[in-house]
């Protein structure tokens, strides 16, 4: 397999589809933190693929109501055997894309359509102990090719992306021989030439990292982004980020971003109301009302409809003038507080302090960012709990 190293173009539009995937362990808290930080919005993120989400009891994953949930579809049947689920954003029209159903829990997959033909998405998880849902991506991929064949779509787009959990010298750093035993590159040989019949190549270029052992604490590569060979000149980018591990998980995100476009809903805006300063909205009401000559009595019904038009105008004029507008997005939570965003900047800043010195593990700054950590964490509980 040949592996490719992608350009990146940093003139990123709104009308590029981006995706964010990560393996978060099954932690509410790392789901929690994902979906309530500005991370999302900074990235402009359309999808969300996690490996390992987090299931209620009720089979239910965390969500807010700007996304929409994809199970894998024996979920309902079957919700522990879950390890695979995408979230798309509510925004984009629903006849832009549709499900696809494979038996297993392992893989969501969905089809994106637009002037520029189909984007096939395989969220995965690889299970380390056999060989099950590769044997499905090769059945899934052969009816693929003759549905496109059989249609003349040949240029059709495709993404496996997810956790592997296969070791191999393609994609992990070669220093570290114990990752390349005889057991383990057969195993991932069998991926490499289930990815090579795919027609797919490494959108992440080799040798990045994106998993932490909890234990040695060495990184390695286990999760990864395989795209059709011919929709490289789309991809704009392809990145795992290094300071955005999250709490409670040892597995880094990768943002991919494609040069396709979406139809999407027009953006919802609100009045904050919380962060008015009734004061000042006081005083512009006062001015807005003061030509109106009161108090006086009001001695007919046609005088009456004409003082509540003219004081709900007045009204919403000083709304407009002295309310906040909040842009509703993936971040917006009843329960989210200034404290918990200070936590989280002060874990992230300590976090990135602890990665740069890695090659150090007995340096305090280790300790002191799981203390900061475990602080975020038990803060997102108490309020989750307390709301």
């Amino acid at each position: 397999m040949e592996l490719k190293v992608p350009t990146t173009n940093n003139n990123r539009d709104d009308n590029n589809i981006v995706i964010w995937q990560q393996n978060v362990n099954k932690s509410k808290i790392c789901q929690h933190d994902l979906l309530s930080s500005a991370r999302l919005i900074d990235q402009k993120v359309d999808i969300i693929a996690l490996q390992e989400p987090a299931i209620s009891d009720l089979a239910v994953t965390i969500a807010t109501k700007d996304w929409r949930v994809l199970y894998p579809s024996t979920h309902a049947k079957d919700p522990t055997n879950t390890r695979s689920v995408m979230l798309i954003r509510a925004d984009i029209l629903t006849d832009s894309w549709s499900q696809i159903n494979l038996d297993s829990g392992d893989v969501t997959a969905i089809r994106l359509v637009g002037a520029w033909d189909t984007l096939t998405i395989l969220n995965i998880y690889n299970d380390c102990d056999h060989d099950n849902t590769i044997d499905l991506l090769n059945r899934f991929q052969k009816s693929q090719d003759e549905t496109e064949k059989s249609h003349l779509r040949e240029d059709a787009h495709t993404i496996w992306l997810g956790d592997f959990n296969r070791h191999h010298a393609h994609w992990d750093s070669t220093a570290d021989n114990r990752l390349f035993t005889a057991a383990a590159t057969n195993k991932a040989t069998k991926l490499i030439n289930a990815v090579a019949d795919a027609g797919l190549d490494l959108a992440l270029p080799p040798k990045i990292p994106t998993h932490k052992h909890n234990v040695t604490k060495k990184w390695t590569r286990l999760d990864h982004v395989f795209l059709s060979e011919h929709s490289f000149d789309a991809l704009l980018s392809c990145e795992a980020l290094a300071d955005n591990l999250g709490p409670n998980t040892d597995h880094l995100p990768i943002v991919t971003t494609i040069d396709l476009t979406l139809a999407k809903a027009p953006v919802k805006n609100i009045a904050n109301f919380r962060d008015v300063d009734w004061e000042k909205f006081r005083k512009a009401l006062e001015t807005q009302t003061r030509g109106f000559g009161l108090p006086r009595a009001i001695k007919t019904q046609g005088e009456l409809d004409f003082e509540c038009s003219r004081l709900t105008v007045a009204i919403q004029n000083a709304i407009q003038e002295e309310v906040p507008i909040t842009r509703l997005g993936p971040k917006s939570r009843r329960w989210w507080t200034k404290e918990l965003t200070q936590l989280r900047r002060n874990a992230s800043k300590v976090g990135r302090k602890a990665s740069a010195l890695k090659d150090r593990p007995l340096d305090p700054i280790h300790a002191e960012s799981t203390k900061a950590k475990k602080a975020y964490e038990k803060a997102i509980e108490h309020n989750k709990r307390h709301h």
